[in-house]
């Protein structure tokens, strides 16, 4: 799993890690269980520019603290 706050602010070239983990399934919501994305962002990830790619990344990062609380 990529943690967000841990990439450092790099050039915009410079490519982020896919959060794959190689445990795909998919939830009743299209979630992954695995890395957390959902399908449209598994997808997307690669034609998603580094700002993109952050974006998905807060979005898992906030489905792994709701599932944690939940």
């Amino acid at each position: 799993m990529v943690d967000v706050s841990a990439i450092p602010d790099r050039p915009a070239e410079t490519a982020i890690p896919s959060p794959c983990v190689r445990n795909c399934c998919l939830d009743e919501q299209n979630i992954c269980l695995g890395c957390l994305r959902s399908l449209d962002e598994i997808k997307a990830w690669r034609q998603e520019g580094r700002e993109g790619q952050l974006r998905i990344l807060k979005a898992v990062s906030a489905r792994r603290a709701s599932r944690r609380i939940g």
